[in-house]
């Protein structure tokens, strides 16, 4: 049987912003090959939990291991990173492959120093990876919500990470958008390891292979079930799920005390 490599532990992770407890004690595993999905209630500290494994905030107490070695920049920049849509500013004159270019600043020697040839073969082979190479060359303004989620994933591809995080990346696309967007991350994740955080319950376990939730507090199980037990512990409260498709049913069992 093949061992699991870690590639990001956070071991008792404590965070407060004034005076507010936003992470407490959060042990989290993502092991390589990992679709990892993070689920919780909005204020539950699952962006902080993110920007703290990517350096981007300071932690109170804790650890955060990465790829087996303490977390520093040189680790961090195996990671590829997609923040929240708004985030960017998508009028901003430059087309999808300018877009996609900026994710090989950290792969440059100096700030201000040229795009290579080899910069703009990483950038065209990341577009073509999410089949988004016809975007190439159009303005990122002229794009639609999915399309714009998907070059900003082939940004964060053109880096060559390791791991690739996503902060609720389908927030802002329609319901058939967002089922084409998690196919083709599932399709990607057979290639690199994923990081996930959503808001978006119903459609996580269909694809991802672990998953927890987060309300300050982390509530995992070894699986991609999402279970009543780990739901009601985070949300604070007994949540029945129901899944819209061609035959409409329950996630979670009915509770105990149902009739």
């Amino acid at each position: 049987m093949m061992e699991l490599q870690p590639v990001i532990e956070t071991k008792n992770l404590s965070l407060t912003w004034q005076g507010q407890m936003i992470l407490d004690k959060v042990n989290l595993t993502v092991y390589k090959g990992d679709f990892f999905a993070i689920i919780g209630p909005n204020g539950g500290g699952k962006t902080t939990l993110i920007k703290a494994i990517l350096g981007l905030i300071h932690i109170d107490e804790g650890e955060i291991i990465l790829f087996s070695h303490p977390a520093d920049s040189k680790e961090r920049r195996r990671i590829g990173y997609v923040p929240q849509y708004q985030s960017f500013d998508f009028n901003f004159p430059i087309t999808a492959l300018e877009m996609v270019l900026t994710g090989r600043i950290g792969k440059k020697t100096t700030l201000f120093s040229r795009y290579s040839a080899s910069d703009i073969a990483a950038a065209t082979r990341a577009l073509q990876r999410i089949n988004a190479e016809p975007l190439s060359d159009r303005p990122i303004a002229e794009l639609s919500g999915g399309e714009r989620q998907r070059v900003l994933i082939a940004r964060a591809l053109a880096g060559d990470p390791q791991v690739l995080i996503l902060d609720e990346p389908t927030i802002y696309v329609d319901t058939p958008t967002e089922e084409h967007f998690f196919k083709l991350l599932t399709s990607l994740a057979q290639e690199i390891t994923i990081l996930m955080v959503t808001h978006d319950i119903g459609v996580v376990s269909q694809h991802v292979n672990r998953v927890a939730c987060l309300n300050k507090r982390l509530y995992q199980h070894e699986s991609d079930q999402v279970t009543g037990d780990m739901i009601s512990r985070s949300y604070g409260c007994p949540i029945d799920l129901i899944t819209h498709g061609h035959v409409p049913h329950r996630v979670l069992p009915r509770h105990e005390d149902e009739t």
